[in-house]
């Protein structure tokens, strides 16, 4: 008995990891940079006083802060290692990163642009009507505002069957 409720259990947080949703936040505007697996974990980069930029790290209910351009002045001096002849297996091609790729979903793409030139700006309104109509929302100002906001959204699920699929 206890033993079909175990492997229940197991079954369905294996379902909750591989069906959890990856989202990829971005917004110059609002300097707002986030990456987060489901309600598991979130990633953020801040700005920082001292250390110019961090990462807030939250995993279920902890805090973790990391900060990727402190330079640390006592490093362990490398050793050197013999190369490895011939193609390792765990290298990631163009065509399995393109695939990668691929099954990623586009939920928002927002451009809004100034090139500061208005001769230029003239030239890529055309261009950018077209992709407004097509893809995303992409604006041209000639106010000197620059903006860029992206959504993306994954499952892991998605990314093993890119793996898996040719």
């Amino acid at each position: 008995m206890w033993l079909t409720v175990v492997f229940i259990l197991f079954f369905l947080v294996l379902a909750y990891v591989l069906l959890a949703p990856i989202n990829f936040y971005m917004d110059t505007a609002t300097q707002r940079y986030d990456l987060s697996f489901g309600s598991l974990a979130k990633a953020n980069l801040e700005m920082h006083k001292e250390a110019l930029l961090r990462i807030k790290l939250k995993l279920l209910f902890m805090k973790f802060y990391f900060y990727p351009l402190k330079w640390k002045h006592a490093r362990e001096k490398r050793t050197s290692k013999k190369k490895k002849l011939g193609k390792s297996r765990r290298s990631l091609g163009p065509r399995k990163g393109l695939r990668m790729l691929k099954s990623f979903k586009v939920k928002r793409l927002l451009v809004d642009l100034d090139t500061g030139n208005c001769i230029s700006n003239a030239k890529l309104y055309p261009l950018f009507a077209l992709l407004n109509y097509h893809i995303g929302s992409f604006h041209i100002n000639f106010e000197g505002r620059n903006r860029m906001a992206l959504h993306m959204q994954n499952r892991p699920i998605r990314i093993i069957k890119s793996f898996i699929n040719f």
